[in-house]
């Protein structure tokens, strides 16, 4: 009687284990398709302007391209992320509410573009010269990793630390967060290397390679993270919500 009911608790225990499987394959395949369209809006930022502006480069009108990938990003983030339903729900439906928490993630990505401004001018940055290019690459790197943050997590700083800290990831979105929030940060800070170099190439331009460093460490971390997910979805637990 014990050997039957300990066989019949295992198949349960291996069924359940399956459709939790199922149910993380379909999120990974939803995440791999939002991942593609945001990846897909940079190429477009990218194409776009050199269709739209005459003699336009990456290099020659950098802080054009620029902010034409961050706004790209900034906008399909937070318009993927909305049809999908990964934006935290609000308790409260009133207006003012709503409001409330639309000026508080306006101000916390203001202070997150202060905040990678200043850590970037304590790691070399020109203080005063350069001092716009050094606050674009604060906004490049803002829209790559707090903006999605906003997006998945809301303006609540307790589930930013929760995420961001060990074992702290509650679903794969969780997981991905990570993933592309340090892909983008290492890429801005591989990317500083080449710039006192003296190759005299047009890139080495503050801060051109920081700039490319953390959009490619950023799409880096789009490819890779479902990849990852994917691969280890079996050793992943999260802690239920």
């Amino acid at each position: 009687m014990k050997t039957t009911c300990s066989l019949f608790e295992s198949v349960y225990i291996y069924l359940c284990w399956q459709k939790r499987l199922s149910m993380w394959d379909t999120e990974i395949r939803g995440m791999a398709s939002a991942h593609a369209i945001i990846a897909s809006s940079i190429f477009m930022a990218t194409i776009l302007p050199a269709i739209l502006l005459e003699k336009f480069s990456v290099y020659g009108m950098h802080l054009v391209w620029l902010y034409s990938v961050a706004g790209s990003v900034a906008v399909v983030n937070i318009a993927v992320f909305w049809l999908l339903g990964i934006s935290p729900p609000t308790k409260r439906h009133t207006l003012s509410y709503k409001i409330s928490r639309l000026v508080r993630s306006c101000l916390y990505f203001l202070l997150s573009c202060l905040f990678f401004h200043s850590v970037v001018v304590l790691y070399g940055a020109p203080l005063l010269e350069s001092a716009l290019e050094t606050f674009s690459l604060a906004v490049l790197l803002s829209s790559m990793t707090t903006l999605r943050c906003l997006c998945m997590l809301g303006p609540n700083v307790q589930a930013w630390i929760r995420v961001f800290s060990r074992d702290g990831a509650m679903s794969v979105w969780d997981t991905s967060l990570q993933i592309t929030t340090g892909c983008s940060v290492l890429g801005a800070w591989l990317g500083a290397f080449p710039i006192p170099l003296d190759w005299d190439r047009p890139w080495q331009v503050w801060p051109i390679s920081c700039t490319l460093g953390t959009t490619v460490g950023f799409l880096t971390g789009l490819l890779f993270a479902p990849v990852w997910i994917h691969w280890h979805r079996k050793q992943l637990i999260y802690k239920s919500k």
